[in-house]
């Protein structure tokens, strides 16, 4: 019997496919019909296993299992070091269990795998399930990581920029269907966002605000966003102006990765260096079009760099090496494999 009242957790795997993999991944049931995965909602299990088989292989009723003998804050605990798929099969275990199963401190972290998963409706099903408490809001997320999983779309980010007004880390790399606008939502209505990985999101170009965040921020609190680690590898069609933009509004940036970025210039690291003067971490590996000059701008972030990798970067000579090495002294790797252009003296 079907009911959304009392969803259990979302169960999600192609009917072929044993399941997720480890990880904060939700559970795992198929179709038989359409072939497709999708996301099914349960009411909760009864008090007592009624299942044929599992009668046969449980204790006599009038014997108590040993874990059921453990206080509740114990069997959370417990809870607590599995992965969400595993979680949500506890969940079906007894009502007592689906009660524990869904304890808020235990979803704090979400993670979906796979290329078949109907990643946007297994969001909505568990972001229903976890605002049950608090409407419309999961207040404990803080985590969503959805790499790899290519049918999520716009929907699916909406429905967690909406949801999930503490999230501080998402992950979505190899999602390509995802748009700007999509990214825009989720870093205008999760403020405390820290961590992005778009890294293979082919149709992301750049990070901003939306129109309706920058209109409704203060003046004094500006329209920065607080990103501070950000993957846009393998973005092919990230340009200049883009990069322009995400370092106007992330100004924050400690560690930020545009390994074949292939369309980036020596300009747009110059704008960088207008606005993210706390970067740690940074590579530029593929980005064929920099050069000297580009590395004569990353130099400005003198002490603070601490990695660096130019990797492939065929116009950047000894020339651009010698800036690095008198101005960031403190840095610790650096990453000049397949630069043709340097040399031993450099």
């Amino acid at each position: 019997m079907r009911t959304l009242s009392t969803p259990s957790p979302a169960l999600i795997c192609p009917p072929t496919l044993p399941g997720f993999q480890n990880g904060r991944g939700s559970s795992t049931s198929s179709s038989s019909i359409t072939g497709e995965t999708v996301a099914m909602v349960h009411s909760p299990p009864p008090t007592r296993l009624t299942h044929p088989l599992i009668r046969l292989a449980s204790r006599p009723q009038k014997e108590q299992a040993s874990i059921d003998r453990l206080p509740d804050h114990s069997m959370v605990q417990i809870f607590s070091f599995l992965p969400t798929n595993q979680l949500c099969r506890c969940a079906r275990v007894c009502r007592r269990w689906y009660n524990l199963a869904w304890d808020p401190r235990l979803w704090r972290t979400i993670r979906l795998t796979g290329e078949t998963i109907n990643v946007d409706r297994a969001l909505k099903v568990l972001t229903r399930r976890l605002c049950q408490d608090t409407p419309n809001v999961c207040l404990m997320l803080e985590t969503v990581i959805v790499s790899g999983c290519r049918r999520l779309t716009d929907r699916g980010l909406y429905t967690i920029a909406q949801c999930c007004p503490e999230l501080r880390r998402l992950e979505v790399s190899g999602c390509y269907n995802i748009s700007n606008e999509a990214v825009f939502d989720v870093v205008s209505l999760c403020p405390n966002l820290e961590h992005l990985d778009v890294s293979g999101c082919s149709k992301v170009t750049c990070i901003s605000l939306t129109r309706e965040a920058s209109i409704k921020l203060s003046p004094l609190h500006g329209k920065q966003i607080s990103i501070r680690y950000l993957d846009m590898t393998d973005c092919f069609v990230l340009e200049d102006e883009g990069l322009h933009t995400i370092a106007a509004h992330c100004t924050q940036l400690t560690h930020l990765y545009l390994r074949r970025c292939v369309r980036l210039t020596d300009e747009g690291l110059r704008y960088l260096m207008i606005y993210c003067t706390s970067i740690k971490e940074l590579s530029v590996s593929d980005c064929r079009f920099v050069s000297d000059f580009g590395l004569r701008e990353i130099a400005k972030l003198e002490s603070r760099l601490r990695y660096l990798s130019i990797a492939h970067c065929g116009r950047i000579t000894d020339v651009g090496i010698r800036y690095v090495a008198k101005y960031c002294s403190k840095l610790r790797y650096l990453n000049a494999r397949g630069c043709e252009g340097i040399t031993d003296h450099g």
